[in-house]
């Protein structure tokens, strides 16, 4: 039985600014060079930046319910998959995002791609219920972030590393409920059903892109 790899990929890394494609490249190497070796891949966008922009100047604008901010933040990682379903090219990649990661689905290529659902979490969630369709207890947290820290490293720069941590320290210390737009390392929604369903994340710095290929050859 062949082995997939369920890889939430961070929107920061897509699009940390202007989208970069630097790292798309070096990803697309990586991700192909381990499907030349029997791996199948389930890769989950999220919005990054450009989910951000679109939140922000919604609201500028005008009075939007969270629901409704959460829709623009779901359309944002839906154009995100398709970029990065596009760019692995056709013979590689399911014809079709992943939208409702509740439906079964049969992998006819390597590599699948998928994006946000509903309203209430991140593409995180998305990731974590793909991950119970496919049977995989392992995902990979691909983000802008080295570690999980105690506190937030950009607002205190006295914040202590965490290499291992249990889900119940973990979501003690984040927030615990969905906000759009909330950024941590892992959502809390999605937190809560990988904790039920018995799952470790890993959650890492995707660039530079030695760090997933560590992860990814079991180092």
């Amino acid at each position: 039985m062949q082995e997939t790899v369920i890889i939430s990929l961070g929107g920061s890394l897509i699009v940390p600014e202007e989208i970069d494609t630097d790292f798309l490249k070096e990803f697309k190497k990586l991700i192909l060079s381990h499907t030349s070796l029997g791996k199948k891949f389930i890769l989950i966008t999220g919005g990054g930046k450009t989910c951000r922009k679109y939140q922000s100047a919604a609201k500028e604008v005008s009075n939007l319910s969270n629901e409704e901010l959460d829709w623009l933040g779901i359309f944002s990682t839906r154009f995100n998959a398709e970029l990065v379903r596009l760019i692995f090219g056709k013979e590689n990649t399911e014809a079709e995002i992943i939208i409702n990661p509740t439906l079964p689905f049969d992998f006819k290529k390597n590599i699948a791609v998928g994006a946000g659902w509903e309203p209430g979490n991140s593409s995180d969630l998305d990731a974590v219920l793909v991950a119970k369709q496919v049977g995989a207890k392992t995902i990979i947290n691909l983000s802008n972030t080295d570690y999980v820290y105690d506190s937030d490293p950009k607002k205190n720069p006295d914040a202590k590393k965490l290499e291992e941590i249990s889900w119940k320290e973990y979501r003690a210390l984040i927030p615990t409920e969905w906000n759009p737009g909330l950024n941590t390392p892992f959502d809390p929604v999605a937190s809560s059903v990988a904790e039920e369903a018995g799952m470790r994340v890993y959650i890492m710095n995707g660039k530079p892109i030695e760090n997933l290929a560590k992860s990814l050859n079991g180092d």
